[in-house]
């Protein structure tokens, strides 16, 4: 009975960590609907280390990707959990549109692209200016 249980209860988180509408501006390549979507709703974000359950205000720490060779950094967006590649930190993050512009505010001159479902469906990517600009329309 308690499998039962905690079964819905993993569906039910499953289905929280995904922007539908991010996912439908990405099928389209259109990015004024992913400007929109990214405006106006949730964000899947992979964390180097999942905040701490007992304090509402650590949301975790936010993973970003560092080429090896060049030294770039990028920030990796998903649409949902589940277009996030295995060999990512495992645990993800879902943050509102205030947090991913405050984010690319604080970080824009670091970080050189931003890469939304990098592994598909339908990746898309974008200068992290760029984004900033759309967010703030």
């Amino acid at each position: 009975m308690a499998a039962k249980k905690n079964k819905k209860k993993q569906r039910q988180v499953a289905s929280g960590f995904r922007s539908e509408a991010l996912a439908q501006a990405l099928e389209k390549q259109d990015m004024a609907a992913v400007a929109l979507a990214l405006r106006h709703g949730n964000t899947v974000v992979p964390l180097m280390a999942a905040g701490d359950r007992d304090n509402p205000l650590d949301a975790g720490e936010v993973w970003t990707y560092r080429a090896p060779d060049t030294g770039e950094i990028a920030l990796l967006l998903f649409s949902d959990a589940k277009n996030k590649p295995t060999n990512l930190p495992p645990h993800v993050g879902v943050y509102p549109p205030a947090w991913l512009m405050g984010f690319l505010r604080e970080h824009h001159e670091a970080i050189t692209t931003v890469f939304i479902d990098i592994a598909g469906p339908h990746p898309m990517q974008a200068a992290p200016e760029d984004l900033l600009q759309a967010l703030e329309m």
